[in-house]
């Protein structure tokens, strides 16, 4: 492809509107263009690397043993309705009318449409397991879309779903789908983890998330220094402590902290550190309001509180609440006299002696309050995100925390959809069963974009090749005779190979020429000047290492040909 002939609108200025790296590198490098907040146009540059990584993904699933079909955009509200999800997705759902007044949604994930199909066309065992999948544009209405391709309204993703005639089959179609995941992003040159998580709002028994590990991630994972162990925040397993407390209980006292609401100003003031207090939170949930305990220096679960409570919707409570209940304003709440309000509380206040809590009283706090002694916990449990230093949930080890970007999620959904949808087959006895059912999702323009907040410099991005828009970026440095015949030959040559080449035929400066290259990111470059031509050679550099090998150009296509397959092998 000649860069004359190609749409690669790239920008010599970071774009305002862009917040993280791959953001701002796609807009410059001429790849995206916003049509709306979280809707973008992939311009061809751009479009070539979503076109690698969904073949890469493709070729996976195939043979994975899943078939590719392809599913309506649009879906009857009867579906959701079904499932009760219709309601339940919320805003983030988005609606429509068609000319009769019939209710639609564009869809999100496609769980009602595959069940619906599969209830309908399967009716035996025999015809089971089965693995379906697609590649497709998808809607969120996300109330803040950002980041680009990280979190927009209209995205690109592949979806799969297996049906299974028992839990065991479904374990394995899962375990299929985890070892096509973990072969995806190794082929598409990413660093990642597979981490438990959270089902979330698909449902299920258990999950996880591959993340691809990156400092500019918006997820928080956590791993085990020793072992396999690795889970994301809200997920993540805190074990209780073991420590049994070996203080004396001290006197209860109320003591005056004064404009002191804060963790930070109330242990400045009293002296103390936030490891000696705890906060006390009030959550509404949708039948009662509970108040949740945790240690000054702890983050409370919001993920696990609604496992706790088996509620699905939950917030912390305004400051009017908070006043009715405790009689104090926010900032002073306090476990402490607190009536007909059910008391939970993480594991390490039950190992805590003689600390600080509101006094459910503007300006007040109590010292050496007692759990035992001075009120009652309904519950304890794990409440608390786990963070660097808490000892593994699973064998020895401490956990270290990271941060990560969620490019795929699989989930084994159980019975969850089957059961609401009636998707039932015939077992060998001729006896009704529900299909067990798995659901697997890769976000498509997510990962290309991930691939950029893990390889970039500051020059712009470096693409892992097998998702690379091209594989050679062309370079003549001058418009002669010879460079320019030179670099015809060459593209020729390279073409025909089968090697992928971005031709730089502008006639512009060699500084414009070297600054596109690495801000476009292909992996390898080939300069062709005057005088290298003079002595017989062209430069080969690799954009990664910026290792710069100078052969003579019959000499080109053997290296280029075994770079690509030193990357480009499939095991």
């Amino acid at each position: 492809m000649r860069t004359s002939q190609l749409l690669i609108p790239t920008l010599r200025e970071d774009p305002g509107e862009a917040e993280t790296v791959s953001h701002r590198l796609m807009l410059r490098a001429g790849m995206i263009r916003k049509v709306a907040a979280g809707v973008y146009t992939y311009l061809p540059v751009g479009l070539r690397v979503i076109r690698k990584v969904e073949n890469i993904i493709r070729e996976e699933m195939n043979r994975a043993g899943a078939q590719e079909l392809l599913m309506p955009i649009a879906s009857p509200a009867e579906l959701w309705r079904e499932t009760g999800r219709w309601d339940f997705y919320g805003k983030e759902l988005f609606r429509l009318k068609d000319r009769h007044e019939r209710d639609f949604c564009l869809g999100p994930t496609h769980e009602e449409v595959i069940t619906d199909l599969i209830r309908r066309e399967v009716r035996s065992y025999r015809q089971l397991p089965l693995n379906c999948y697609q590649i497709q544009t998808k809607f969120r209405d996300e109330i803040r879309p950002r980041f680009g391709l990280m979190r927009g309204r209209e995205f690109i993703m592949k979806d799969a779903y297996s049906f299974d005639k028992d839990e065991e089959d479904a374990k394995l179609s899962y375990q299929k789908m985890y070892d096509a995941y973990t072969r995806i992003f190794t082929r598409c040159g990413l660093t990642f983890r597979a981490v438990e998580a959270d089902t979330g709002i698909i449902g299920g028994t258990s999950s996880h998330e591959f993340m691809v590990l990156a400092e500019t991630g918006e997820e928080t994972i956590v791993y085990s220094d020793e072992g396999s162990y690795a889970a994301n925040v809200e997920r993540a397993e805190v074990r209780p402590p073991t420590d049994t407390p070996t203080e004396a209980p001290q006197p209860l006292r109320k003591v005056p902290t004064p404009d002191a609401r804060t963790v930070e100003e109330v242990t400045a003031l009293l002296k103390t550190t936030p490891q000696r207090l705890v906060k006390t939170l009030l959550y509404k949930a949708p039948h009662e309001t509970v108040a949740v305990l945790v240690r000054g220096d702890h983050e409370a679960n919001e993920v696990k509180l609604k496992k706790l409570l088996g509620v699905t919707e939950l917030e912390l409570a305004g400051p009017e609440t908070v006043a009715a209940i405790t009689g104090a304003p926010v900032g002073f709440a306090g476990p402490i006299g607190l009536r007909q309000t059910r008391i939970l509380a993480d594991h390490a206040v039950k190992a805590m002696r003689n600390f600080v809590v509101g006094g459910n009283e503007g300006g007040t706090h109590y010292v050496d309050a007692n759990w035992d002694r001075d009120f009652q916990v309904a519950q304890f449990a794990d409440l608390r995100n786990a963070r660097a230093g808490d000892p593994s949930p699973c064998g020895g080890g401490r956990l270290r925390v990271a941060r990560g970007i969620e490019v795929g999620h699989v989930f084994m959904l159980g019975t969850k959809y089957s059961k609401a949808m009636g998707a039932t087959f015939l077992d060998p006895q001729g006896q009704e069963r529900l299909a067990v059912m798995g659901c697997y999702g890769i976000g498509v323009g997510r990962t290309g974009a991930a691939a950029i907040e893990q390889h970039h410099d500051a020059k712009g991005i470096i693409w892992p090749v097998p998702i690379a828009p091209f594989h050679v970026h062309l370079l003549p440095l001058s418009q002669s005779a010879q460079v320019s015949e030179a670099a015809g030959l060459l593209y020729e040559l390279l073409i025909r190979s089968g090697v992928e080449v971005l031709w730089d035929d502008r006639n512009e400066r060699a500084g414009v020429k070297f600054n596109d290259a690495d801000l476009i990111g292909v992996p390898f470059q080939v300069v062709i000047g005057d005088k290298g031509l003079a002595q017989g050679i062209v430069e080969l550099k690799q954009r990664r290492t910026g290792e710069v090998t100078r052969l003579p150009p019959d000499k080109l296509l053997e290296q280029v040909k075994a770079l690509l397959l030193q990357h480009l092998t499939v095991s």
